[in-house]
């Protein structure tokens, strides 16, 4: 990677470690997470951090709830940019399109929660908005849900199934391993 390429971690918030929550897969994605976070921040290359804030104030993502707040090993610096939004994709009514081509970054890096809604979501506008775009398989997770016609999916399905609906079309899915090895140091 000798282009500026962005890591985009979407929703590492404390609220994504409620017991509450269903279910859910690949329970090594924050260790990933983390080592490609640490891996940019000595490579120099940009991080961005994406939290969601809910319009609900019973949400755990509403503003003044704990869960709204990043997970301690995500906070990000001063100088990485914050992107909040208010519904799963990180482009809309946020400016990160904008703040993305002010720099001349073409090609970005997503990793985070939840693989079927938000990081799906994000990667999906990011393709069609013609950024070179590549998804952590092993750094995203999802949770157990039904599908429309009522049966349990296990988030190993989901997760596999939204990589799936990505892979080819919108982005490339790849591991956190073929990532650093790529990684300038």
């Amino acid at each position: 990677m000798n282009t500026p390429t962005a890591l985009i971690i979407i929703d590492m918030q404390k609220g994504m470690q409620s017991p509450a929550l269903p279910p859910r897969n690949n329970p090594d994605a924050e260790n990933n997470i983390a080592r490609l976070h640490a891996a940019w921040r000595e490579a120099g290359q940009p991080v961005v951090s994406v939290r969601h804030i809910s319009r609900s104030p019973s949400s755990v993502f509403a503003p003044g709830q704990d869960g709204v707040e990043f997970q301690d090993r995500f906070l990000p610096l001063a100088h990485e940019h914050v992107v909040e939004k208010n519904v799963p994709d990180a482009f809309i009514n946020t400016g990160l399109e904008r703040w993305l081509h002010a720099r001349g970054i073409r090609h970005l890096v997503i990793a985070g929660v939840s693989t079927n809604n938000s990081v799906e979501a994000s990667a999906r506008t990011a393709g069609n908005l013609g950024f070179e775009t590549v998804v952590v398989a092993d750094a995203c997770f999802t949770f157990d849900k039904r599908d429309f016609g009522g049966t349990l999916r296990s988030a190993k399905e989901v997760h596999l199934m939204a990589l799936a609906n990505l892979d080819g079309e919108y982005a490339t899915v790849r591991t956190t391993a073929e990532l650093l090895r790529e990684l300038p140091r």
